[in-house]
């Protein structure tokens, strides 16, 4: 079979009157091509320029080919993928692009997918503090690709909007275009990730030139990595927008193949130490230096070093988060901080562990305190009561934590209570939660569980008093902090549909549930508690015909904490409230909500 053809271009920015000219006419003379990957800014930068692109998104002109986008930033781009985000053919998790029209596929966030046999990751926007819905990428987008790299197999096709500082380190000067330096790029985020992806074509754009680099060697992997950065569309200087490629992927490629080397291969642009200018430090330190740039995350300057080793400032991300380093404390360039490892067992947040702060706030999953159980602390394990004493106080569950927000508490009992979620996906949108301080509903001991199904039951009865099923769903993360069991209603023309969708998405987050059914809540709470491993995190759903759908997340998977919520979403066909955050509202709005549905429910009850 031969090998996909693809054509990159670099920043759109609306032209795309222009751009379907130029693709037809490669494509008569040298395609037919399967798909175009842009870079860079797809949408307009003059809102003159608009019109042109709305043209093809409402289905007035038509594009040729696939197109796939990741520079979600520009004139309209708000507009039209919001439209998009909300639209019900993208409901659930689609890595492989959101469809904006036909042949034309956003792709959103981070991701990986495969094309035509092609392995492709991306990472969507730009890097950015400001929190945008569009044309930035967020720390998550970050981990999820880190996620990936540590996956089998060769990505093929790495896309980035930015490009990786230093990347002309190392290069020919004479192949360096105009007015970029030795170290052009403003981004070592995407300089770090290409690291540890290791693609064998890194395609950039945002710069305006066509640069297209020797191949360099990659630390741990056989293959060369080539970058490749791409002009704008009708840019003035005539440079080269659009390349064509025709790869055989790397899943299809020999051993030998793969291995080959270019004789212009260079060593990698992203070594901290000039080894051209040392070539016998480099001959024994080659692998040390590039190596490391996967092995740190953290500054830890201001913070205690051990050992004596006071020019260490920087603590060893693979000990911290798995308490293994292939490189042993001895050869690694880094700090093996035992207390820092303690603390993140503990569920501490890493950034609060090093730097002091998170800049994710509320969203962090994790603590922002450092767990202290007193003298005996070795002793102690995370679920002593003087830990859970202290989480208590800045838990926003706890119904004694001055964080807890009580206005939306509609039912109190013995071990459980209930409350309106914030920012809830729909009305009545319930939260189960544990009284006590505990990380899932599925620890607390077995004669809660009487309760517990009291408690669903009513759910499920004022649901189908309105015409609705109740679906359940938790996510129990092995540093979770405090549980809660969500329980959505679904209107009961689409509850049969409920297993489908959830399969789905699992499937295109490469996993398959483990499926039970049963004939009451009582057997189906007993099976789980049976398969229950607290060392293991794992995401169940209970649905309205007693079927059970079980995950066991695996030690490296990276699963999404707000799953459940956002197939739910997807089949209610309300995307844009897949994230709590986009559906807050007033404290006043808040309460109004909470005592309605106390009067609506209070028949149903079983703590009245």
């Amino acid at each position: 079979m031969a090998p996909p053809r693809v054509l990159l271009c670099g920043d759109v920015l609306g032209r795309l009157n222009q751009l379907v000219k130029r693709v037809n006419s490669v494509n008569k003379s040298a395609g037919p091509f399967n798909a175009l990957f842009c870079v860079g800014q797809f949408f307009p930068d003059e809102p003159d320029r608009l019109d042109e692109l709305m043209d093809y998104v409402e289905g007035r002109a038509q594009i040729p080919l696939p197109i796939y986008f990741i520079g979600d930033y520009g004139v309209g781009a708000p507009k039209v993928l919001s439209a998009v985000s909300r639209n019900s053919a993208n409901q659930g998790f689609k890595m492989d692009g959101f469809k904006v029209c036909d042949n034309l596929y956003w792709l959103k966030g981070s991701g990986k997918f495969t094309l035509h046999g092609l392995s492709v990751a991306y990472l969507s926007g730009r890097q950015s503090s400001n929190g945008q819905q569009f044309g930035t990428y967020s720390q998550d987008d970050i981990d999820t690709l880190r996620a990936f790299a540590e996956e089998p197999g060769i990505v093929d096709f790495f896309l980035s909007n930015e490009w990786p500082s230093g990347v002309t380190n190392r290069a020919t000067p004479s192949d360096i275009p105009a007015g970029i330096s030795d170290s052009s790029g403003n981004d070592s985020t995407v300089a770090q990730l290409v690291t540890e992806i290791k693609p064998r074509y890194h395609i950039a754009g945002t710069k305006g030139v066509f640069y297209a680099r020797e191949p360099y060697s990659n630390v741990d992997a056989l293959h060369v990595t080539r970058f490749l950065g791409l002009a704008s569309v009708g840019n003035k200087e005539k440079q080269k927008f659009l390349h064509a490629l025709s790869p055989t992927p790397s899943s299809a490629m020999s051993a030998a193949e793969v291995s080959a080397k270019p004789p212009n291969t260079t060593l990698s642009p992203y070594t901290l130490v000039d080894q051209v200018d040392h070539p016998k430090e480099a001959t024994k330190r080659t692998g040390d230096n590039e190596l490391d740039s996967q092995y740190w995350r953290y500054d830890v300057s201001n913070k205690r070093q051990k050992h004596g080793n006071g020019g260490a400032k920087r603590v060893c991300f693979k000990f911290i988060s798995s308490g293994t380093c292939p490189r042993g404390e001895e050869s690694c360039s880094f700090l093996h901080d035992a207390d820092a490892r303690e603390q993140f067992l503990r569920g501490v947040c890493l950034d609060f562990i090093i730097k002091g702060k998170c800049e994710k706030g509320p969203d962090c999953n994790f603590k922002h305190s450092l767990q202290d159980d007193g003298e005996n602390n070795s002793q102690k394990r995370p679920g002593s009561s003087n830990s859970n004493a202290n989480r208590s106080k800045e838990c926003w569950f706890c119904l004694s934590s001055p964080s807890v927000e009580s206005h939306l508490v509609t039912s109190i009992g013995e071990n459980f209570y209930c409350a309106l979620a914030k920012g809830p996906l729909v009305p009545d949108h319930v939260l189960i939660i544990p009284v006590e301080h505990l990380p899932n509903t599925l620890s607390l001991p077995e004669d809660c569980e009487l309760e517990l199904g009291k408690l669903q039951n009513s759910l499920k009865v004022y649901y189908k008093n309105q015409g609705k099923e109740a679906v359940f769903f938790e996510w129990i993360s092995k540093r979770g902090t405090h549980a809660n069991l969500q329980a959505v209603p679904v209107p009961s023309s689409k509850a049969a549909v409920l297993k489908d969708i959830f399969t789905l998405a699992a499937e295109k987050l490469g996993f398959e549930f483990v499926t039970k059914k049963f004939n009451n809540n009582s057997e189906g709470r007993k099976w789980l508690r049976t398969q229950f491993d607290k060392n293991v995190s794992c995401f169940y759903v209970g649905l309205p015909d007693g079927s059970i759908l079980l995950h066991l997340v695996e030690e490296n998977e990276k699963f999404p904490a707000q799953f459940g919520r956002e197939v739910v979403a997807g089949l209610l066909n309300v995307a844009d409230r897949a994230d709590w955050k986009n559906c807050t509202i007033s404290k006043e709005e808040e309460t109004k909500l909470a005592e309605n549905f106390k009067k609506r429910f209070q028949v149903f009850d079983p703590n009245q």
